[in-house]
């Protein structure tokens, strides 16, 4: 099966995240285990990435940037599928969609990580929030004969209510590698909590600071560490300082896929303070690694985390209870076993060849006169 896949990003690209991994370990794995022709198209970071390249399974198209891609993709499908001659085009919808469906007579499958919907305002300025939130409004009558594919129950439930027939919609959580996500020897003697992924004001990071302060106070040398650089790491910081955290808090940015295991491995525990999540993989490498979970209840993370299992779920926007669930896990040795336990078992459930299965069996059931 010859399949083009749209996505604003590859994962070479410096702001890849997890909906990144989830297309790309996926699409490689279509190649190498089901023999399928993929075709990936991506932005070039305004040229600072090769335009054509053979990388992971893959042939990448790449061009334009950030703030053109969408518009560029309308201009340059028609050649791209004059070529490549696709039997399907598989959008992945990670910020705007791009409408396929409007302006070529290919089928489209539709893969989406999340939609923002109303909590795009808590991310951006009223301007460019307005104009996520509207785009996102206009996918139902364009897509809506679309097969859906998605990452969690939450987002199937939350694309049923918008109108999507729930039949359409099929669910394949992400994965790990679990040859690099695997428990250390030891936990750090200093008590740790880390924070890995985007640094968005939408993940709302400035409550886990806001929920130090409090911890500080029971557990003077706790340690915060908040891995990723985005553009909210400055008011982050300013925070930190402002609370007098700056000997409990730490910023390093970027680190290499080891350092960030070896911390994942050492920490006590890792909180996800997100308003929306499509799933949360960061919390499934925390439980391969042996490492319990803290995590708002929202859609996307709460069917990430197995409340009382994998780790703890509490209220949105509640820092005192936030604060309360992390303290239980730092001083409870009893509790943070149990959930250590139960974070390992969980976490072996997904792994990205699972993943890749049940998209092929996608595929084969809902693509059967193209399927081969």
């Amino acid at each position: 099966m010859k399949l083009l896949v749209i996505n604003w990003r590859d994962l070479k690209h410096p702001l890849a995240g997890g909906a990144e991994a989830h297309i790309q370990n996926i699409t490689s794995r279509l190649v190498s285990e089901f023999g399928h022709d993929v075709t990936f198209i991506s932005n070039s970071h305004g040229g600072m990435l090769p335009s054509r390249e053979r990388y992971d399974n893959l042939d990448l198209i790449r061009f334009g940037n950030e703030y053109n891609f969408n518009y560029l993709v309308m201009l340059k499908l028609k050649g791209i599928i004059n070529d490549f001659k696709p039997d399907l085009i598989v959008e992945d919808v990670n910020k705007i969609p791009f409408y396929i469906p409007a302006y070529t007579s290919v089928p489209v499958m539709l893969v989406i990580p999340h939609l923002f919907s109303e909590t795009i305002f808590k991310q951006a300025n009223v301007i460019i929030a307005s104009y996520v939130y509207f785009a996102e409004k206009l996918m139902y009558p364009i897509y809506k004969k679309c097969h859906v594919h998605v990452i969690s129950n939450s987002t199937k439930d939350d694309l049923a209510q918008k109108g999507y027939k729930y039949d359409d919609i099929s669910v394949a959580e992400c994965g790990i590698d679990h040859s690099f996500y695997i428990p250390g020897n030891r936990k750090s003697e200093r008590p740790t909590v880390c924070y890995t992924g985007r640094v968005k004001k939408y993940k709302s990071i400035d409550h886990l600071i806001k929920a130090a302060e409090i911890l500080k106070r029971d557990i003077p040398d706790i340690r915060i560490v908040i891995i990723g650089q985005d553009d909210y790491l400055s008011e982050l910081r300013l925070l930190s300082e402002k609370l007098g955290l700056s000997d409990n808090i730490e910023f390093p940015g970027y680190i290499s896929h080891h350092d960030k295991i070896k911390l994942l491995q050492e920490s006590h525990c890792l909180a996800y303070t997100s308003i929306k999540e499509g799933w949360g993989i960061s919390n499934i490498e925390a439980n391969g690694c042996g490492t319990p979970v803290v995590a708002s209840n929202v859609p996307g993370l709460k069917d990430s985390v197995v409340d009382g299992e994998s780790g703890l779920l509490y209220e949105y926007g509640n820092i005192d209870e936030l604060a309360g669930k992390i303290k239980l896990i730092l001083t409870n040795t009893a509790l943070r076993k149990k959930l250590e336990e139960g974070a390992l078992k969980w976490a072996s459930k997904f792994t990205w060849d699972r993943t890749a299965r049940l998209f092929n069996q996608v595929l084969e059931e809902r693509y059967p006169g193209i399927y081969s």
